[in-house]
């Protein structure tokens, strides 16, 4: 289960209400008005809790399981112990993703600009953003709609962010176009010199670096990635991409 000192639920559930969520159905309707008060895994769980089933590695745990609610798929309905109310769906692990965003919603801040944050007069903030301590924007950069720059966070000369995107603590963003609903997580750098060189025993030739690099809409960017902007053409990370951390591209 969650440690609520960094996990925030949301509130309780009846398994109608997650059916829905989910987009799964209930394998017994009498069930609808059972409450869920949090998701488990399958060997944590009690009776207040819903858990699934994905892989059949863990078939024993399922039939083993306390659980008050489980997701499972059709085809493995006839394996739950007795007693574990199910909710039916062709795709367990994203029904799962669904009820557990219901619980544990993302953060959002209302909208709020520190006066520890530097942003220079020419740059154009959207409606509703938050900027927090230290964060620094640069000339000409331009910060969509409810978007969230953390604290740290530096946004290059002209940079682009649509609307909505959330820029993790102590990132460096240059030569960019981000678009609309992309989060960018901690320490990540985008936009920094390709590594481009032109050998030459007496000595190396730097190639300048001439490309922006382009991250379309609705894209996630892991910890500590590095992006890097090419000699001529850009560098592109096309709509709805998910990078983990430590990827250099």
């Amino acid at each position: 289960m969650a440690d609520p000192q960094f996990f925030k639920k949301s509130q309780s559930f009846t398994l109608g209400e997650l059916a829905e969520i989910a987009g799964a159905e209930l394998a017994d309707n009498d069930n609808a008005a059972y409450e869920i008060q949090d998701v488990a895994a399958l060997d944590k769980a009690d009776e207040h809790h819903i858990s699934f089933l994905d892989n059949v590695k863990y078939k024993d745990q399922f039939t083993k399981t306390t659980a008050g609610a489980c997701i499972v798929s059709p085809d493995l309905a006839d394996v739950a112990p007795k007693g574990v109310k199910l909710l039916l769906s062709k795709h367990p692990y994203k029904s799962y993703a669904k009820i557990a965003q219901a619980f544990y919603p993302d953060s959002k801040p209302e909208g709020h600009i520190s006066d520890q944050a530097y942003i220079h007069e020419t740059a154009t903030i959207g409606e509703g953003c938050t900027i927090e301590n230290g964060a620094h924007i640069c000339e000409g950069a331009v910060i969509g709609d409810h978007s969230w720059i953390e604290a740290s966070a530096y946004i290059g000369p002209s940079v682009k962010i649509g609307q909505g995107c959330r820029i993790g603590v102590n990132t460096t963003l240059s030569h960019c176009h981000v678009g609309d609903y992309s989060r960018i997580y901690t320490g990540t750098r985008i936009g920094q010199d390709g590594f481009g060189f032109a050998i030459d025993p007496a000595g190396h030739v730097k190639v300048p670096q001439l490309g922006r690099v382009i991250i379309e809409s609705h894209v996630e960017i892991g910890a500590n990635t590095t992006i890097d902007r090419g000699a001529g053409p850009d560098t592109v990370i096309g709509q709805g991409t998910w990078i983990d951390n430590l990827v250099q591209i």
